[in-house]
């Protein structure tokens, strides 16, 4: 049941049909983030919802499914307009949608995707739709956290870093596979971390990437211990845990992450990485990156980077900063755009570069956030009623910032990169220096224009 389209909506939405004016033949509905957390956005994930949920035709099997479900459910059921969508449109959706090309960073207010029915007796679909299409609220808001978590990081860099373009990519590196709802929020979640950044433990939002977008391998990791891997071998012997992680994966060139604070984080810092297996470490040519996962994280990070300056030593860069030599460190708990930047901070004011040190952000990348981060909405902004079309929209007196857009909407760009959203007729006009900025991108089933993680990822970068 779950694959079928019809139920991939609201229960109120089958009884929406029987509510609209007579002579009703259509619809225009818009999406935009009305302000929230942050004041530009990172749009992201149309094209995998589409391709996940539109991509398969409607059946007549389907619309009796639903047609018994909904009886049994107490909503009435469009039987005639789902079986016409079957007959006459081969079970594809007579919609059209436009959208901003996916990786464009747009301000809040800004309508940036445009819903429309291409069936005057279809003009319910639009509305019927909004359900399973206002889900792109989730990854263009897991993509505007990671993207505004970019700038933080990218301006610490800029300033302590001697090479911080080729620094940025694996700052951020995604933890948070587990704790989500699913594993579809994973791969969405996942993939739209990965507009800004190359690493990843979120398999789901890589194989997301070569599924959805044309993107073979979207993101890299490396060897890494858990606690369970270092426990195992028990406390006395927790030297011999960490060398099998040098004997294992300690080759030339390699990095390797190993969790340090399953008992004394300080002892495997100073006594053991620097001290016992100091020259082990020298020798294997790898990169070993230390991993708190205890403790206040400004703190942890602070005296874990003083510590291993102390034991292996570091390098002044031509920024003034310090580098270690031989040893990095990763701080994956506790991580959020807060921490991360009172973290980056205080490792500057210590006197050290911020190429030091990566971050793994899990539940504060993923699943700390809601359609209200941005508050994302879907409204009708436009009818066509006895072939006159009609502006309509909301005003609650109650609250302000739920107010709609009247009209056919379009968005344009001018040429300094500012953005408007206006309400256009049917030939979507554009003045002396504004151009628009939505691509039709789906039309009655089908793409018109489908676009890789490579030309996503350039659009963000660009911005």
């Amino acid at each position: 049941m779950f694959d079928n389209l019809i139920l991939n909506t609201d229960s109120y939405k089958a009884s929406h049909w029987l509510q609209y004016p007579p002579g009703t033949q259509g619809a225009f509905f818009y999406v935009e983030s009305r302000g929230g957390r942050y004041d530009r956005t990172v749009f992201f994930g149309l094209q995998a919802i589409l391709k996940a949920e539109l991509g398969k035709p409607v059946t007549h099997a389907m619309v009796d499914e639903a047609r018994d479900f909904l009886a049994a459910h107490g909503e009435p059921f469009n039987e005639a307009g789902w079986r016409r969508i079957v007959d006459v449109h081969n079970g594809r959706l007579p919609v059209r949608i436009r959208a901003v090309p996916e990786g464009t960073v747009v301000p809040t207010h800004q309508a940036l995707m445009t819903i429309e029915n291409t069936d005057p007796e279809c003009f319910w679909l639009p509305s019927y739709l909004e359900t399973l299409l206002l889900r792109v609220w989730y990854p263009v808001t897991v993509a505007t956290i990671s993207w505004h978590v970019k700038q933080i990081i990218r301006a610490a860099l800029e300033r302590t870093s001697d090479n911080a373009a080729a620094e940025l990519p694996f700052k951020l590196h995604d933890f948070g596979a587990r704790g989500v709802s699913s594993q579809q929020s994973a791969a969405l979640g996942g993939l739209a971390h990965l507009v800004n950044f190359r690493g990843s433990d979120t398999l789901s939002g890589i194989l997301a990437g070569r599924a959805w977008y044309h993107e073979p391998m979207a993101a890299f990791s490396i060897p890494a211990a858990e606690h369970s891997t270092i426990t195992s071998w028990g406390a006395a012997r927790e030297t011999d845990a960490y060398r099998n992680m040098l004997t294992q994966f300690g080759k030339p060139g390699a990095l390797l992450s190993v969790v340090s604070d399953s008992y004394d984080h300080f002892n495997a810092v100073r006594n053991i990485w620097g001290g016992t297996l100091r020259g082990e470490v020298i020798a294997s040519g790898a990169t070993l990156v230390v991993r708190p996962d205890s403790g206040d994280p400004v703190e942890i990070v602070a005296e874990t980077l003083r510590l291993l300056d102390e034991t292996f030593g570091s390098t002044v860069n031509g920024k003034g900063f310090k580098v270690l030599k031989h040893v990095r460190v990763i701080q994956g708990d506790g991580i959020n755009p807060t921490s991360i930047a009172a973290i980056l901070e205080r490792i500057i004011a210590d006197g050290f570069s911020a190429e030091n040190l990566a971050f793994g952000m899990g539940g504060g990348l993923l699943q700390q956030l809601n359609r209200d981060t941005q508050k994302f909405a879907l409204k009708c902004s436009a009818v066509k009623v006895n072939g006159q079309w009609i502006d309509v929209s909301k005003n609650p007196i109650t609250d302000s910032g739920k107010r709609s857009k009247a009209g056919r909407l379009m968005l344009q760009r001018n040429e300094a990169g500012d953005y408007r959203t206006i309400a256009v007729g049917g030939n979507r006009p554009t003045s002396a220096g504004w151009s628009d900025a939505l691509d039709l991108v789906w039309e009655n089933g089908a793409f018109v224009r489908e676009q890789t993680l490579v030309d996503v990822r350039a659009r963000s970068e660009a911005a």
